[in-house]
């Protein structure tokens, strides 16, 4: 059995002292012994993270079933086969599994969130047991156990830090903070929030740099990525905007239908003396007719289309419901790390003694373009030989590798020093022949203890430089002079300070340089060669910068009446200045701790006008969405980090970045852009909304038959008539030519407001008043034609069957006049004709004329549906009724238009 670790939880290791660690842990550096190994691993287990169980196929396959109206069928044919009518049952039966097939080859995607969170955890780890070194599979690891972590390594555990040196770790996955943290074994405050605990190193993030030494603290669930996984096992998936409304709709259509078959079953049995057994069928006759048997598959297909466009845009839908979801998001929250941003530090603002410097992106996407601009006016490198110091210094006094492969440039090292090679192509510099020029001869690598690195390097005449680059504050200390026009003159400090201030309150990460002369045979370098006498060259500003085409994706968001909200474990002026670059300005900012201070309440209320949050945990994540959604909007969460998956799973719709994404974010996520393109995320919502125009307009355009048909059927028995059409008749016309000329709406392009109204409201009814006028309309203008066309062929000594056939080519024909005004909702200045943007519709509509002459003429047809061949008389009567409806319908769009 594993016992959770509830006293080792409620210990704030990162508070206390190496030596009290130990101690609790009955532990000490040089490793636990076999017998401790073995009690600790009985009472706290493997350092594994629980799966949860997901559905099998066949429960999946069940869940297909469980939709009002295909209950409704399912009643429908067991009375069928009660009254032994085989044909009617098997026709019945094949729409429903049909549909069922459909939805479950769409909705196949099993849950595989925690798995992918598991693989983040190390394979192996190096550890200390009884004074020796071993690698051991990570899962064997227990409390106590002291780990080695080196350069490269992904942390096996959460451990207590005993020892480093010049040790940095990626915790992005964790936190959202976009720089390695420094890490010491230094105590912190107990209150620390998690990316201020310098002192720990916790499970499943990166270390960048250095090598260290620790304690293992906690394991499995309980490490922090494990309490991200048991999260994500607390959160239920919730039910789309449009599944929700569907349902609703679903529930009114069956209790209309199942009174509208009470009241013909009642009235046909009492009134008109029919035998049970016949009004039974007339009942399921009016049942068949009312239901929209293909409404599941139109809506499956319907966003299967979705799905399709969006992929070309680069959003990858991962469950089809998502589609249409974000037609209705009003509230984007996105993370700003790898979302909104790069991921990758740049310099953006270089000074000098004399001038500011912003260095701008070149066009495109090569990060190794750009330009400097001051004042506002491009300069040349070459015209200013300050800039041309802080560049030499910063490609020199770099630890960054450069390697081309396939003619591209690719950078390894610290992002700090990356993102200085960087400047350095962007000033058009030849890094290798400077580097060839000025050969390092020695260094001190930078470390949180000293906060700066040092490099020596003598030219091939001899002379000596060395190069330094940190903290600013450190660097004014030791330097007395600045440079000023490439000569040395009396450093100034106020000038630099005013500077630096002001670059760090834009959020920017800040570094200084400098350098001094050496000698010749200078060639160790020691502190003391580095604590005075340097000439200050100049300051450099990094910030991790927006990823192109960002600020015109939010500004069209905005423009639809979606909001978008920065939420990110990064600092909150690094956050506001991302904000302002891409359009969120004079934004309210809350922090982490302040989402710490309050309650639900006061968090509800405030929620809606704050679009920054910096410095949040996984936990405050989750709340903001959870009180975005007590409020009815209708979120979507982006995010790429372990740290966003629980928000994400929470979230109405969750967006992962397919790119620099975990595989943990992308298997909680409704949709992944392959990209990792905020840009999609604008074109996603066009196209969810889109996706929903075309729903309503397949469900305008199917009811009408459908209630043309059920009206007819009710007649019918009320006034004691012969059936105009028959339930196969009935299920020929709404399985296979009303889905087939559906599909058309299916591929329709977005109209042209789609991107210039508001969100719909979360509770919005599906269909509006004027819409169901249409329906109804529409339906009793089909009740005349088929009437009118039933009485004149019976009355003119036709057949039954050929009556019934000219009654069901009346409809279909019907149907395909109606169908080309059910192409636009919103515009009013159309040509309904104009098929040039709607080529599937015309297609759909030419495959339901081949059916029509099938069903009319082919024998086998005619033997299984009771139909006759018509002639020419009949099919000039009937597109006659065609042209007539083309009119009236028409008619009715100018008189009534519909504007929701």
């Amino acid at each position: 059995m594993i016992l959770p670790l509830f006293t080792m939880q409620k210990t704030s290791w990162y508070a206390l002292p190496t030596k009290d660690v130990l101690e609790q842990f009955n532990t000490q550096e040089s490793g636990l012994t076999r017998a401790i190994i073995h009690r600790q691993r009985k009472k706290y287990g493997r350092n594994l993270l629980k799966i949860a169980k997901t559905r099998g196929p066949f429960l999946r396959l069940l869940s297909q079933f469980n939709n009002i109206l295909i209950y409704m069928l399912l009643a429908s044919a067991m009375v069928t086969i009660f009254l032994r009518h085989w044909v009617d049952t098997s026709v019945i039966l094949g729409v429903v599994v049909l549909n069922a097939l459909i939805g479950f080859i769409q909705e196949g995607k099993a849950e595989k969130a925690l798995k992918a969170i598991s693989k983040l955890l190390s394979p192996q780890a190096l550890v200390i047991r009884n004074g020796r070194h071993y690698v051991i599979p990570a899962e064997g690891l227990v409390p106590g156990d002291i780990v080695l972590l080196k350069s490269g390594d992904r942390v096996p555990a959460d451990l207590r830090l005993l020892t480093t040196k010049s040790l940095r770790i990626d915790e992005a996955i964790l936190t959202g903070e976009s720089t390695p943290i420094d890490k010491s074994p230094q105590k912190v405050n107990p209150d620390s929030p998690l990316y201020s605990r310098t002192s720990m190193a916790y499970s499943g993030t990166m270390v960048t740099h250095g090598i260290g030494k620790g304690v293992v603290t906690a394991i499995g669930d309980q490490t922090e990525i494990g309490k991200i996984s048991t999260m994500l096992t607390k959160i239920s998936t919730l039910v789309t905007p449009l599944m929700r409304q569907i349902t609703r709709f679903g529930r009114w259509l069956t209790a209309g239908i199942v009174l509208m078959s009470v009241v013909a079953f009642v009235a046909g049995v009492v009134f008109r003396n029919y035998s049970v057994e016949q009004m039974f069928m007339a009942a399921i006759s009016l049942i068949v007719a009312a239901i929209p048997e293909g409404l599941p598959a139109i809506v499956t297909i319907t966003l299967a289309v979705g799905v399709t466009r969006m992929a070309k845009q680069n959003a990858i839908i991962r469950r089809l419901p998502a589609v249409e979801t974000m037609g209705s998001v009003d509230v984007i929250c996105t993370d700003k790390t790898g979302t909104l941003t790069k991921n990758e530090l740049a310099v953006q603002t270089v000074i000098t003694s004399v001038r500011k410097y912003q260095v701008e992106r070149g066009e495109g996407d090569d990060p190794f373009s750009g330009d400097f601009q001051s004042e506002g006016q491009p300069m040349m490198i070459d015209e200013d030989l300050d800039l041309q110091n802080i560049i030499d210094a910063a490609i020199l006094c770099n630890e960054a590798e450069v390697t081309k492969r396939n003619e591209k440039i690719h950078l390894f090292g610290d992002p700090i020093d990356k993102a200085l090679l960087v400047l350095g192509y962007q000033s058009q510099v030849d890094i290798s022949f400077k580097r060839h020029t000025l050969p390092r001869n020695d260094f001190i690598p930078f470390e949180s203890q000293h906060k700066f690195m040092a490099s020596l390097h003598h030219d091939h005449q001899g002379h000596g430089y060395i190069y330094v680059k940190g903290s600013p504050e450190l660097l004014l200390k030791v330097s007395r002079y600045q440079l000023s026009h490439g000569q040395a003159k009396p450093l100034d400090t106020i000038y630099w300070s005013k500077h630096l201030d002001k670059l760090a309150s834009h959020g920017l990460r800040v570094i200084g340089i400098a350098m001094k002369k050496t000698k010749r045979e200078h060639l160790t370098l020691n502190f003391q060669d580095v604590d005075k006498d340097f000439i200050f060259l100049g300051l450099l500003g990094l910030i991790d910068p927006p990823r192109p085409g960002v600020q015109e994706a939010v500004a069209q968001c905005q423009q639809a009446g979606v909001s978008v909200k920065i939420v990110t474990g990064d600092h909150a002026l690094t956050t506001k200045t991302i904000g302002e670059q891409i359009g969120i300005r004079d934004a309210q900012i809350v922090v982490g701790e302040a989402l710490d201070r309050m309650s639900d309440q006061e968090l509800n209320q405030i929620v809606g006008d704050v679009a920054i949050y910096a410095r949040t945990s996984p936990e405050h994540k989750l709340r903001l969405v959870r009180a975005l959604q007590s409020q009815g909007h209708v979120v979507a969460m982006t995010g790429d980090g372990v740290n966003d998956a629980p928000a994400l799973r929470q979230a109405n719709i969750g967006i992962a970045m397919g790119q620099k994404g975990t595989e943990a974010t992308k298997e909680v996520a409704e949709i992944v852009l392959a990209d990792d393109n905020f840009v999609s995320i604008a074109q996603a919502i066009e196209e969810g909304r889109t996706v929903y125009d075309n729903l309503k307009k397949a469900i305008l355009y199917v009811l009408p038959t459908d209630i043309g048909e059920s009206v007819v059927i009710l007649l019918a028995i009320l006034f004691g008539q012969i059936f105009p059409i028959t339930p196969l008749q009935i299920l020929w016309i709404n399985m296979v030519t009303a889905v087939t000329l559906t599909i058309g709406l299916s591929f329709e392009r977005a109209e042209s407001n789609v991107m210039k109204r508001p969100p719909r409201a979360k509770d919005a009814p599906f269909l509006s008043p004027i819409l169901i006028w249409r329906i109804f309309f529409v339906g009793f203008l089909l009740v005349i034609c088929v009437f009118s066309l039933f009485l004149m062929e019976i009355h003119l000594g036709r057949s039954l069957a050929v009556a019934r056939t000219v009654v069901v080519n009346m409809l279909v024909v019907g149907e395909a006049v109606y169908l080309f005004y059910c192409r636009k909702l919103y515009e009013v200045k159309w040509n309904p004709l104009d098929l040039r943007q709607s080529p599937i519709v015309l297609v759909s509509i030419v495959g339901v004329l081949i059916l029509q002459l099938l069903f009319t003429y082919l024998p086998f047809l005619q033997h299984f549906f009771h139909t006759a061949a018509i002639g020419f008389f009949q099919w000039s009567i009937i597109l006659g009724f065609g042209v007539v409806l083309y009119f009236l319908i028409g008619l009715e769009r100018k008189l009534i238009a519909y504007n929701k």
